[in-house]
């Protein structure tokens, strides 16, 4: 026990740190963003989606049936929201618990004491583990290794109880189906405790060779209790597979070129020789884990492309020594000397090996008299004590460990099935396991051999010195998982593109845009069809009024990546600005059309495909064709996503069933808005005008001042409705509101335009800097007919402030009426760049 409570200890001082730490990388997909962790969703939608809040038979879903993971993230967000810091200390809590279960598991593998602890410590330490608990996504892998390691404890409780107590070994067994089954609803490759119960079933607690493996069915009669335990364990592993195909829609996930290269690569020999070297790569980030990173995706590993590639020699050692260790394990123990851990239990009057002494062999090693069995006093087997048991053989040991260090990682070697990336880290937290063991049996087996005074301590502290550096680098690499900066800079050196561009994204949310810019621009160096990261890039521009070049980014995006929505909705956008009402419209019903099949995130893409046809709607809306404009909006009704906000989208339909004359339609829609966004106020303003214009004054008068109430630095019910006495008594309430203004919009109000006029030309003259003013008088001289005067206060306007939304709308409005008139201006080209 003692053993156990210190690496848990090692282990939760590891990662104490890291519950500062921010969300990182995949946590915004799978957490913030996941609506399946939202209280307003029926939490059965977990059941039906997959990791990231997909619809499994969804064709852009990854497939990834973690239901329990997801649980315990909304547990999380009930608890406490979006706080990270409760996420992090149950991941952290989590692999202190594995940690102590993992040392008690090796207890009787290594023979306890010194050799556990050092098994239980390495496992503590190892570097790898950062991204599985210091990742929020990391717990999908960590939940799974618990259960992994009850089912294990689960199988061994049954195997021993086997032959003595019918009913409650079944007991145990169904607890190992039981354990399985979780831990496969945690992570995929959890299934594969299975196959690695029925390695430990024959070759470490039968101890067979493997002949006699293979001829265990031609057996005598009491290896049918064996068989049926092996029969339940394929049985169920089959049932849990094909159970899971069926509820992911029979058919397997698509990914894109960029999440796994050799996967989309049309030669053969470049697909196999990549896959081959990818397990050595995983391998040596095992045994050597200097150089981590968040992401391995695109060209972090290069692919083997011919047999002259010196990767290939990697590939080579890595599966000459796993062919050598596993022939070693296979042979089972031989009829020389074994070497055991320094003590021997004597029972019978004879010497039995624990693992460390030397003995003669026995049949108790064979499959016909099954284990040995020994009691206390000597005699056969008692009828409810499980026998004592020696330790096995080192050559058993040595398989075990392959088993559990290959079989959980061969879902990711893309033998069955092709997976969405070419190294992650997490997926080796289970076969982690195994390496742990198999480097503490071969220093077991040194020390045993060493006979020269010194040659034992030197190799101890050897292990115990590897021990810290595995502990140092953890400490280092959890610095790197404290926040997306710090992280996406640990990348550079390993994959660039990737690293680079999310680095951007994190300066840009910081306000650093020169050097988001950069970094966007580094990373298109090194990959320069990314067509996020030119979407990206073109998004930054944008915001910084640079909208030529923005379109410029856009449309490379869009050839990038023809289903790239949100490039489409910031390309129509943009070229409604400029004043390409006809490119614009294409340009959004192209995106409409796009199928939402094979994206990686369908609910950004059906958000971007509404928003395409909201400013469609609006477009057509504004051209006077509102029959048109509600079809388009009814269209963005049935297409929006569960997470989009529709209040605009509500509004405006209110809007275009008012030009209509629909009144009752268009109150509907606008009382919708409302409910949507208690505080839309433009829902506010055209509801209330609604309702001033079907005499209910009193009522309208309620959702003019609830607007200037939830903004009263805004005069936006005065510009819009100020030939309404309603908005008069409003705007002279308003905190805004000065002595030149009062004059000027009462000479508004009282529809005396050529004098309002005056006073906006008087109080831009007085504040030529001052945007609202520019605007203003635009939008008397718009309403006075004088266009070309109009048209040159809003361009003044837009240069003090470029996005200025009104603005922009008054001007295409004047436009409009301008081609209509044939005045057409050359300062127009030019306006939004």
């Amino acid at each position: 026990m003692i053993t156990e409570l210190l690496c848990t200890a090692v282990a939760l001082g590891l990662y104490w740190n890291t519950l500062d730490a921010d969300f990182c990388y995949d946590d915004s997909r799978a957490i913030k963003t996941n609506q399946d962790l939202f209280p307003e969703t029926p939490w059965t939608n977990i059941f039906y989606d997959d990791f990231w809040g997909t619809l499994l038979t969804h064709s852009g879903s990854h497939k990834s049936f973690r239901p329990l993971c997801t649980l315990s993230f909304r547990l999380n967000y009930t608890l406490h929201g979006l706080r990270p810091w409760g996420y992090h200390l149950l991941n952290v809590i989590l692999h202190g618990i594995v940690t102590a279960i993992f040392t008690a598991f090796s207890r009787p593998l290594l023979g306890g004491g010194l050799w556990s602890l050092l098994a239980g410590l390495l496992f503590a330490s190892h570097p790898i583990h950062t991204e599985a608990v210091a990742g929020g996504v990391g717990r999908a892998d960590v939940g799974a290794a618990l259960f992994f390691l009850l089912s294990l404890l689960c199988y061994g409780r049954h195997c021993e109880l086997r032959q003595e107590l019918y009913g409650a070994c079944w007991g145990w067994m169904l607890g190992s189906l039981w354990c399985a089954t979780a831990s496969m609803l945690w992570k995929e490759q959890g299934v594969t405790v299975l196959a690695v119960s029925a390695v430990y079933d024959l070759f470490m607690f039968q101890r067979l060779r493997l002949r006699q493996a293979l001829l265990l069915p031609l057996g005598k009669k009491k290896n049918m209790s064996v068989l049926l335990s092996l029969g339940i364990l394929a049985s169920w592993g089959v049932f849990l597979l094909l159970a899971r195909l069926y509820w992911m829609g029979n058919k397997p996930p698509n990914f894109s070129n960029s999440d796994n290269p050799a996967a989309d690569s049309p030669l053969f020999l470049t697909r196999t020789l990549t896959f081959f070297y990818l397990p050595a790569a995983n391998a040596w980030l095992l045994l050597c884990p200097d150089q981590l990173s968040f992401d391995w995706s695109m060209d972090a590993v290069p692919l083997v492309k011919s047999l002259a590639d010196w990767r290939n020699l990697h590939s080579v050692a890595f599966y000459g020594g796993f062919i050598f260790l596993s022939l070693f394990g296979l042979r089972g123990p031989t009829l020389k000397a074994r070497e055991t851990n320094g003590k021997a239990h004597i029972t019978n009057g004879k010497s039995i090996t624990n693992g460390n002494g030397y003995h003669a062999p026995d049949a108790n090693h064979n499959t016909e008299q099954g284990p040995p069995k020994t009691t206390l006093n000597g005699s056969a087997g008692s009828h409810h004590c499980p026998p004592q048991r020696s330790l096995p053989p080192t050559e058993n040991l040595v398989l075990f460990s392959l088993s559990i260090l290959s079989l959980p990682f061969i879902p990711a070697t893309n033998l069955f099935f092709y997976v969405g990336f070419v190294i992650a880290e997490r997926v080796l937290y289970i076969p982690s396991m195994g390496l742990c063991l198999l480097v503490t049996a071969g220093v077991r087996t040194l020390y045993v051999r060493l006979r020269t005074r010194g040659c034992r301590p030197f190799l101890l502290s050897l292990y115990f010195g590897l021990i810290i550096l595995n502990g140092l680098r953890t400490v280092q690499r959890n610095r790197d998982w404290s926040n997306e900066e710090n992280l996406y800079k640990s990348g550079i050196s390993v994959n660039p593109a990737k690293a680079w561009g999310n680095l951007g994204n994190v300066l840009k949310n910081q306000g650093k845009m020169a050097q988001a810019e950069n970094a966007y621009r580094n990373a298109l160096h090194y990959r320069g069809n990314m067509a996020d990261m030119l979407y990206n890039l073109g998004l930054l521009l944008q915001e910084n009024g640079r909208s030529a070049e923005a379109l410029h980014y856009y449309k490379l995006a869009i050839g990038s990546r023809p289903t790239l929505a949100s490039a489409y909705l910031n390309t129509g956008i943009i070229l409604m600005n400029q004043g390409n009402l006809e490119e614009a419209k294409r340009t959004f019903l192209v995106c409409a059309e796009i199928p939402d099949e094979n994206l990686k995130d369908p609910h950004t893409h059906k958000s971007s495909v509404t928003s395409c046809l909201y400013n469609l709607g609006k477009l057509l809306h504004e051209q006077g064709q509102q029959e048109e404009a509600l079809s388009v909006y009814k269209e963005a009704v049935q297409k929006m996503p569960r997470q989009f906000a529709p209040h605009s989208l509500f509004n405006m339909m209110g809007e275009a069933y008012m030009r209509l004359n629909r009144l009752e339609e268009a109150a509907h829609w606008y009382r919708e808005s409302l409910g949507a966004k208690p505080d839309h106020i433009p829902a506010h303003l055209t509801y209330g005008k609604l309702l001033s214009i079907t005499g209910q004054t009193h009522e309208a008068e309620k959702y003019f001042l609830r607007a200037i109430h939830l903004d009263p630095t805004k005069g936006t019910c005065y510009m819009h409705y100020g030939k309404t006495p309603i908005c008069l008594t409003i705007f002279q309430m308003s905190p805004i509101r000065n002595k030149t203004t009062t004059k000027i919009d009462r000479n508004f109000m009282a529809s005396r335009n050529e004098a309002a006029e005056k006073q906006y030309e008087r109080a831009a003259s007085l504040r030529p800097d001052y945007p609202a003013a520019l605007m203003n008088l635009g939008a008397i001289l718009h309403l006075n007919g004088k266009l070309s005067e109009a048209e040159a206060n809003y361009l003044r306007a837009l240069q003090l402030k470029p996005d200025d939304v009104i603005t922009q709308s008054n001007l295409r409005k004047l436009w409009n009426i301008m081609d209509k008139q044939g005045l057409r201006t050359k300062q127009r080209r030019d306006v939004f760049k």
